[in-house]
């Protein structure tokens, strides 16, 4: 399965090498930010949850019989790669940690999300019989659906999965070796390696859940609506530079492994029978504080995620593309002009 994205490239590029004028790649790096379960912002937009991501695209791989200069309606087709996160404990500039309203559930979530889509694109250029490089400045609209592979994990141990290992998060901001209160406990730093497989782990209830020996499975593969809109300008013919801004809508809520409620204890128990460590661990993975439930369904726990609110990102980048001619053993439009 983790193939596709590298099947639908070959698939590509047999296209742009079947009876095409030109093709046009285009390379885009930018900024993901996240819209789900997880923030501390009162808006919709969780500013502290900026991270990195990379595009790559291909246009006018159809083929152009008509030997069109310019399009109104065409289609491109993208491989993306989005990181996508957000931690609870993060601090805030100039917010007291104690005043985030989620910063005492603590949740928090990395997710490298690769995908590849097809877009439907609607060329909003000035004048339709101009080729765009005379225009030089044009927008574009576009829409598609796409399919994304990525697996949020978190980062909850220093070193490897244990007990041993666990962070301990104290009402005083701090992240230390102990459990509160215990005066031996030393403050430490994090390690920033993202070890635990959130889907590996019983944190939510849900199908299978209480059931012996089951898990809630959830799929790693995740279908997005990527819809957007850009500005380009031709520098040359063959090259040109854009701003763009996409939002990602994905059809489940499972992107940061929050969704519904947590897990009671005996559903945990229930997952990992005759396995303590597991079940401690399970525990811990769910409600890394401590603070998010008592372990069962009452008015001391309190609400993981919202079913009902999809997991959605924006991608605001900037792009370089270049337009590469059909080869050399290809007939000109000239030439078929004068047969």
């Amino acid at each position: 399965m983790k193939r596709i994205p590298t099947l639908l490239l070959s698939c590509l590029l047999l296209l742009a090498a079947h009876g095409q004028r030109n093709l046009e790649v285009g390379m885009a790096t930018g900024v993901v930010h996240y819209y789900g379960d997880l923030g501390n912002y009162d808006g919709n937009v969780q500013w502290n949850s900026a991270r990195p991501g990379v595009t790559l695209t291909f246009r006018d791989f159809l083929n152009n019989k008509k030997r069109y200069i310019t399009r109104a309606l065409t289609t491109e087709a993208r491989l993306s790669w989005f990181r996508v996160g957000y931690d609870e404990r993060a601090a805030i500039k100039g917010v007291e940690y104690s005043d985030m309203r989620n910063y005492k559930r603590g949740l928090s979530f990395r997710n490298d999300l690769i995908g590849a889509s097809g877009h439907v694109v609607l060329n909003a250029y000035r004048e339709p019989y101009q080729p765009l490089f005379q225009q030089r400045f044009f927008m574009y609209f576009h829409v598609g659906v796409g399919v994304y592979y990525g697996r949020p994990k978190a980062d909850l141990f220093n070193g490897s999965p244990d007990s041993l290992n666990r962070y301990h998060f104290w009402d005083d901001g701090t992240v230390r070796n102990g459990p509160t209160g215990d005066p031996n406990a030393q403050e430490i730093e994090r390690d920033g390696q993202y070890e635990t497989d959130l889907y590996e782990w019983q944190t939510e209830g849900g199908i299978g859940a209480g059931e012996s020996g089951r898990r809630y499975r959830i799929s790693p593969w995740h279908i997005g609506i990527p819809i957007g809109a850009g500005v380009r300008y031709m520098v040359t013919k063959q090259m040109s530079v854009g701003v763009e801004m996409t939002y990602i809508m994905f059809t489940n809520d499972h992107i940061d492994d929050v969704s519904d409620r947590y897990s009671t204890y005996d559903e945990i128990d229930a997952a990992y029978p005759g396995d303590t460590r597991a079940q401690q661990l399970a525990r811990y993975i769910s409600d890394p504080t401590g603070y998010g439930t008592n372990g069962t369904t009452s008015f001391l726990t309190s609400r993981r995620g919202n079913p009902g609110l999809l997991d959605t990102i924006s991608f605001v980048s900037f792009e370089v593309s270049y337009k590469f001619k059909r080869g050399a053993g290809r007939r000109s439009f000239l030439s078929l002009k004068r047969d």
